[in-house]
């Protein structure tokens, strides 16, 4: 019998910026280690995920949910919406800025979880948008699933070397 991971999620504040932080770095090295440059990676999380790029996010009206490993509560994934910045976006959207876990939490139900959170906070909007590394199989299968759909493409920098990243976007009932 194997001991599948548990978790719980709840809406973070502020005061979750380092968690998120570490999730982010964490989860965007794990993802991206021998696909882009080492250096690049340690760069982009420098300066993307950080405690004080999340305490921006949350001044600018953002809201994320958090989720954490059971028993003990140790951070292992989280959503973050809010307003979108990408060229795509029109009147009426909003973004899902991140959504990660750590990669042995992945096939818990955990993405899903954190989705459904994301999507319940977007309600009001006529869509959900989000970007993602157009070679990144895993997590557009995952948001395909999730009835997202590609609009755009857009190039993502990454420590000075840019990388091609598809824009898509879910349309949500009114």
């Amino acid at each position: 019998m194997t001991d599948i991971p548990t978790w719980t999620i709840r809406e973070a504040g502020e005061g979750d910026a380092p968690a998120l932080a570490l999730i982010g770095a964490a989860t965007f090295l794990e993802t991206f280690a021998g696909i882009l440059d080492g250096d690049a990676i340690v760069g982009h999380c420098a300066a993307q995920h950080n405690a004080d790029a999340y305490i921006a996010y949350f001044a600018n009206g953002a809201r994320a949910w958090i989720a954490e490993a059971q028993p003990g509560g140790a951070p292992i994934g989280f959503a973050l919406t809010g307003n979108p910045d990408l060229a795509a976006a029109r009147e009426g959207d909003i973004e899902l800025k991140r959504i990660y876990s750590l990669s042995r939490f992945h096939g818990t139900g955990v993405g899903a979880a954190l989705m459904k959170q994301a999507l319940e906070a977007a309600s009001g909007h006529d869509r959900l948008l989000l970007g993602v590394y157009a070679r990144n199989e895993r997590a557009l299968a995952f948001y395909r699933k999730q009835g997202f759909v590609d609009i755009a493409t857009r190039q993502f920098d990454v420590g000075g070397k840019l990388y091609d990243d598809l824009v898509l976007a879910r349309p949500l009932a009114a």
